[in-house]
């Protein structure tokens, strides 16, 4: 198994972001099963096994694994005045080479909602990807009439790109996307002309 050379933590004013680890199942999973509902129409339909520990120490494995080999940064939100998990975000899909991009995915607990932790976990991780990973574009896609998580993108300064037809299946169903992008030299909207 890879192990990566430190631990990984990304310390916001409020939170440490920081991989999955085996102690956290009860938390994930009773987080996980109290948002269900409002999670569902954002997400892939949940497997049988979703909230079971065998398919969230699978979690955790991917997770070490992605991280060392250098291809994911999968984190959990950690409140660090009572410990308590809020959510998750992860980069993935990193592309190295001429690419040097990553997709932005996330979900809070829906009591933790629009409180702001998702903002500061997105401004952090973004951070992170430019300048300690060297980075040049941050991809991330929602649905479209998902208004809050929009909202969310643009505050943390995406810039809406398009459309991407049938790009996931939400629960149950192929969903066209929107598609947001932030990138580490943004210049568009500019020109030279003086």
């Amino acid at each position: 198994m890879l192990v990566p050379r430190r631990k990984l933590k990304i310390e916001t004013e409020r939170m440490t972001l920081r991989p999955p680890i085996h102690a956290d199942f009860r938390s994930w999973t009773e987080l996980r099963r109290e948002s269900r509902d409002f999670l569902s129409p954002w997400e892939p339909s949940w497997a049988e096994d979703h909230l079971s520990r065998r398919a969230f120490a699978n979690r955790v494995y991917w997770a070490q694994r992605s991280v060392a080999q250098g291809t994911a940064l999968p984190l959990f939100l950690i409140r660090r005045e009572d410990e308590m998990l809020l959510g998750a975000i992860t980069l993935d899909n990193i592309r190295r080479g001429p690419a040097q991009t990553g997709t932005l995915g996330y979900w809070t607990g829906e009591r933790f909602a629009r409180r702001g932790y998702m903002r500061e976990a997105i401004s952090a991780v973004v951070h992170h990807a430019f300048h300690r990973m060297d980075l040049s574009r941050i991809e991330a896609a929602c649905l479209p009439e998902n208004a809050p998580s929009r909202g969310l993108l643009e505050s943390c300064g995406f810039k809406y790109e398009g459309v991407a037809q049938s790009y996931l299946q939400i629960n149950g169903r192929w969903r066209t996307h929107v598609l947001y992008s932030a990138l580490r030299m943004d210049r568009r909207g500019r020109t030279d002309a003086g």
